[in-house]
């Protein structure tokens, strides 16, 4: 479907100026739009988080903590399992934290040796700021999009997702 140069974005010129021998354009397309995509509301979530002196893995610990419902308390093995980090790294990153006053340390009262992480008011409130800038980052750009458009675009990106499930599942472990 030829477009207006209004129309265009930077993937229809770039398709357009090459020759992908045996490339569908139109997956193509779909495929770098979306990289494309991700990688805007990635950096627009870097800006805030940045804006809010938070970096993404104390970001992504302050989010695990707050969804884990109350008491917010996660053990720091549990943390460090669920970011992937060694314990040493998650030590840091939580001693960072603990110094910000986003998240206090206890004693886990069912294991003598162990310690709880536990979300301060102060992680909360920063939690709930970051949560809701980055929401009204993303209304912005979504404005673009009528309702019924954002529900359509949901189904067609939902059945991509079902898919990639679907060949994961299937996929030999």
């Amino acid at each position: 479907m030829a477009r207006t140069q209004e129309e265009q974005d930077h993937v229809d010129r770039w398709l357009e100026s090459v020759d992908l021998p045996g490339v569908d354009p139109e997956v193509e397309g779909i495929v770098d739009r979306i990289n494309g995509l991700r990688r805007r509301f990635t950096a627009m979530a870097d800006e805030t988080l940045e804006e809010l002196g938070v970096a993404l893995g104390e970001w992504k610990v302050l989010t695990h903590l707050r969804l884990s419902g109350p008491p917010y308390q996660r053990s720091a093995g549990a943390l460090s399992k669920r970011a992937e980090l060694s314990s040493g790294a998650m030590t840091n990153r939580l001693d960072r934290m603990e110094q910000a006053g986003l998240v206090k340390r206890i004693p886990d009262p069912d294991d003598r040796r162990g310690v709880l992480v536990e979300l301060t008011r102060e992680g909360h409130r920063l939690w709930e700021e970051g949560l809701g800038a980055q929401a009204a980052n993303e209304s912005l750009i979504a404005a673009a999009l009528t309702k019924d458009e954002k529900r359509q675009l949901n189904t067609l990106l939902r059945r991509l997702m079902r898919e990639f499930e679907r060949r994961e599942e299937q996929a030999p472990s």
